[in-house]
């Protein structure tokens, strides 16, 4: 079967030089293009086009786990994987693609480097056992947060000072063309940190700004789950006090059962759940998912998220659900569906609705306005809901 190869070129026309392929996506194989499509998915203004590289390949020599394999160049490491045979390594879940949530990490030539953006030489050494080495992932912040996010109690966000201390992770298996939060989601440029460290730096700014919550987002954190299960780990050990509020944000679409139980063994108490809507069809013009099955499996599994832990946690869990509104990918009747969804899991759940604004690729769409969220807010109580936030550009309104 003979391969087809992808590179990456610059539409001129569309291309803004705002520097985001230089400061923050950068390309890790410059000479010439893997293929790898990180800067594809990443640039803001959908400058970067993929084509058909027919181009002539050498034949290059790569040792994996000790065994020799021949591959064409100008490829990356994770494509070598796959064409050697291994059923996707190491670590678990899905991947975000871009460089950085690290899940996909290998060991290059005795240090641990992606491999979905790192290029393949002649002469590598690729270990895929990874066990016995420190995971990593890309984080920013830490900062303090007078509001928090989708699980922070409404009692602690109206009190109007810091409240609580965030990281978030780079790298999501999302497209979210309006993704509030790009600058971190496609960051594959900043150097990492293991468990420990991230746990040691919140927890030193935990003392600083004297809060109880400490919270990591995305980007999806839950993508690198041996990085974010030790995460908590260490958090709890530093933070052994029954006030630590260990606070998770997730798109729900990897929390599986098994999952979640391994996050609460490890001392996350505190978990906010985003779903992206009641129906497939806004889920995929939300999240920029193409294949509907993989958008049907993301959907259930992050409703299927809020219930497992609603029926198995709730004396342990302080769980949130967040909403992405804008008439532009919803109407109201679906706001409907959403709220009576919500209220036959439990209608105490506390629901934040973000009134989503143009950022990234999206930036036809007008951020709603306050009475419009004021209306959803109103939807979602007539269908039971007891506990519903609204974020506005005025402020955040309560219940």
């Amino acid at each position: 079967m003979k391969l087809k190869f992808v590179k990456c070129v610059i539409d001129e026309a569309k291309c803004k030089k705002c520097g985001f392929c230089v400061e923050v996506n950068r390309c890790y194989s410059p000479d010439r293009c893997s293929g790898c499509l990180s800067c594809y998915w990443a640039c803001p203004h959908e400058a970067r086009i993929p084509v058909e590289d027919r181009q002539k390949r050498e034949i290059v020599k790569t040792s994996i786990d000790g065994v020799v394999y021949e591959f064409p160049e100008y490829i990356t490491v994770k494509q070598a994987l796959k064409l050697a045979g291994y059923d996707f390594p190491p670590q678990t879940g899905d991947f975000c693609e871009t460089g950085g949530c690290w899940s996909c990490a290998v060991i290059i030539n005795g240090n641990l480097e992606r491999s979905c953006i790192t290029p393949i030489t002649d002469g590598m050494r690729i270990e895929t056992n990874v066990e016995d080495v420190e995971p990593l992932r890309i984080i920013h912040g830490p900062q303090p947060h007078t509001v928090g996010g989708k699980a922070t109690p409404w009692d602690e966000k109206k009190r109007g000072r810091y409240i609580e201390v965030a990281i978030w992770t780079a790298g999501c298996n999302l497209r979210c063309p309006q993704c509030q939060n790009y600058h971190v989601t496609y960051d594959n440029a900043s150097s990492p940190l293991s468990p420990r460290e991230a746990a040691e730096i919140m927890t030193y700014y935990r003392r600083v700004y004297g809060v109880d919550g400490l919270a990591i987002s995305g980007g999806e954190p839950t993508l690198n789950k041996r990085w974010l299960i030790r995460y908590f780990k260490e958090l709890k050990r530093l933070n052994p006090d029954p006030e630590a509020r260990l606070h998770l944000d997730s798109n729900g679409t990897t929390l599986t059962p098994d999952y979640i139980d391994e996050l609460v063994e490890a001392g996350c108490n505190n978990i906010g759940v985003e779903p992206k809507g009641a129906r497939v069809e806004t889920f995929m013009e939300i999240t920029g998912i193409r294949n509907r099955e993989l958008a049907e499996k993301y959907l259930q599994t992050a409703w299927n998220a809020v219930r497992y832990i609603a029926d198995n946690y709730a004396d342990k869990v302080y769980l949130g659900i967040g909403i992405p509104y804008n008439p532009a990918f919803m109407s109201l009747e679906e706001i409907r569906e959403i709220g009576y969804k919500i209220a036959s899991i439990d209608p105490e759940i506390q629901v934040c609705v973000l009134d989503y604004f143009p950022t990234f690729r999206r930036r036809d769409i007008k951020r709603p306005r306050p009475i419009q969220m004021i209306k959803v807010k109103r939807i979602l109580n007539e269908a039971g809901l007891k506990h519903v936030i609204v974020q506005t550009s005025l402020g955040h309104i309560g219940p």
